[in-house]
């Protein structure tokens, strides 16, 4: 049985218990933990699935980025070619023995536990059972809807804590021929090849062609997003604007014909 405000007491305490909860992304990870949650609990049921499974994808959002705050406090800000924090999640679910707290029935453990760590990577690990690749992809689809509107209504040096200062940093960036070339191949972006703070923002709109799920991608076109991120910045650099200008068609573009297949 999943009892899901039992578990948000729980991630609620979890929280309480960090002393830095003032610095940079402390808050914003918060937020979009339970939106997340809300957005896998919405995804699972515009697929129909059993009320189970609709608790199972919204724990699953729940616990997806509880390596996060760890990783602040480590690291100061976030850094994800350094510090993997769904690796670092399973082994405080699973090794530490935290899941117990949030759930005590062990039998979506597996589940679970697969969602969490393929959640972050470039792609789903293979040979997962069908029930597992379901979570995996639900969650990934709920965690990338999400960074479009984080990234639509924070501040930049709480985005990329740590890694991108200001506003004006990412405006006046270039962007690396490596990142440009694999959105025009509709690629996502490999986190070890951002080298600019404009890489950091490509990488995020990269996303897009991660989703597996057209209800997603629809709430993606409802709400304009890539339009909107892109044209979010006033790009200086004459190469840049016109590099995200053929990114914001590539990526409309790549949505139109996903939704329409």
């Amino acid at each position: 049985m999943i009892d899901i405000q039992k578990a948000r007491l729980v991630f609620k305490e979890f929280i309480n218990k960090y002393d830095n909860q003032e610095d940079f992304g402390f808050n914003l990870k918060v937020v979009h933990t339970y939106f997340v949650s809300n957005n896998a609990k919405e995804l699972a049921t515009k697929l129909n699935l059993s009320e189970e499974d609709i608790q199972l994808a919204e724990l699953i959002g729940l616990l997806h980025d509880i390596g996060r705050f760890e990783e602040i406090r480590v690291m100061n800000g976030f850094n994800s070619a350094k510090f993997n924090h769904a690796t670092y999640a399973s082994k405080m679910l699973f090794e530490d023995n935290l899941i117990r707290k949030f759930i005590e029935d062990d039998k979506y453990d597996y589940i679970i536990k697969n969602a969490i760590e393929n959640h972050n990577r470039l792609k789903i690990e293979e040979n997962l059972d069908d029930r597992s690749l379901l979570h995996a992809r639900i969650i990934r689809d709920a965690d990338k809807l999400d960074n479009y509107r984080v990234k639509k209504e924070e501040k930049i040096e709480e985005i990329f804590a740590g890694r991108v200062n200001s506003k004006e940093e990412l405006e006046e960036s270039l962007i690396s021929d490596k990142v440009y070339e694999t959105v025009l191949l509709n690629k996502c972006v490999d986190i070890h090849d951002r080298n600019y703070p404009l890489d950091y923002w490509i990488c995020v709109l990269a996303f897009t062609f991660d989703l597996y799920f057209k209800e997603t991608l629809q709430i993606v076109k409802d709400n304009n997003y890539i339009s909107v991120l892109v044209d979010r910045f006033n790009y200086k650099n004459k190469d840049s604007k016109t590099k995200m200008e053929k990114i914001k068609m590539v990526l409309n573009d790549y949505i139109e014909v996903r939704l329409n297949k």
